[in-house]
């Protein structure tokens, strides 16, 4: 398995990518814009560590820059790093298509445990799948990843927003506990309350008729979420 480790802080990147040979993975480095894109396009990767606080080069800002040039050619799992815990940020990562987003400081084992769950979830969601769900006048597919209701165009979603609508859709009518829907989206060692929060947030714009006012996915009572039926 091949990881790229894009990050300035030298001594971070060389630590993480001294656990992640340990752990078995082929680690590539690359400290700029210019170096991870060049390093992502000599070969191929299973997932992607990125500093949000990267600085800039090739007509990229910063690390959300590179999130989206690598989105708009790849479904490679890339999760986020920052020192900030701000709301805004979340929710541009996940709108940007990153799979998941970690903390600074953190425990170089925790984020293993991380780079594994999303790996092992990602080659999961690209299996074969035969299923396709409908619930009254709405159908979804997680081959394609895209929702329909009527007979209005269809909707992409990202891979997250993907994976929480079927788990929703799969125990439509029941209370889902927040801790059940982040273990069954990101895995055991990932995601966040406020990453649920958010994700629900982006679904329910793409989906619901009224977002403020969803039908089909429900808060329920400080306990987690219902999909509606």
């Amino acid at each position: 398995m091949k990881a790229l480790i894009v990050d300035d802080d030298r001594t971070l990147a060389d630590l993480l990518a001294f656990t992640l040979r340990r752990e078995g993975f082929e680690p590539h480095l690359a400290f700029d814009a210019p170096g991870a894109m060049k390093q992502f396009h000599k070969e191929p990767v299973d997932i992607v560590i990125l500093d949000v606080n990267l600085s800039g080069g090739a007509g990229m800002e910063n690390g959300f820059d590179i999130c989206q040039a690598i989105r708009l050619e790849s479904s490679v799992p890339i999760i986020l790093l920052t020192v900030r815990d701000d709301e805004a940020d979340i929710v541009k990562g996940l709108g940007l298509g990153a799979d998941d987003y970690v903390h600074k400081p953190f425990s170089p084992r925790q984020l293993v445990a991380r780079v594994n769950s999303l790996i092992r979830r990602s080659s999961m969601s690209t299996a074969p799948q035969e299923a396709l769900y409908t619930c009254q006048d709405i159908q979804f597919d997680p081959n394609m990843r895209e929702f329909v209701k009527g007979d209005q165009p269809p909707v992409l979603l990202t891979r997250l927003e993907s994976r929480l609508l079927e788990y929703f859709m799969l125990n439509a009518g029941q209370v889902l506990p927040s801790e059940n829907i982040i273990d069954n989206v990101w895995g055991p060692e990932g995601g966040s309350t406020e990453m649920l929060r958010q994700l629900v947030r982006r679904l329910r714009i793409k989906i619901e008729e009224d977002p403020q006012d969803p039908d089909w996915i429900k808060n329920l009572g400080g306990v987690g979420y219902g999909f509606n039926i």
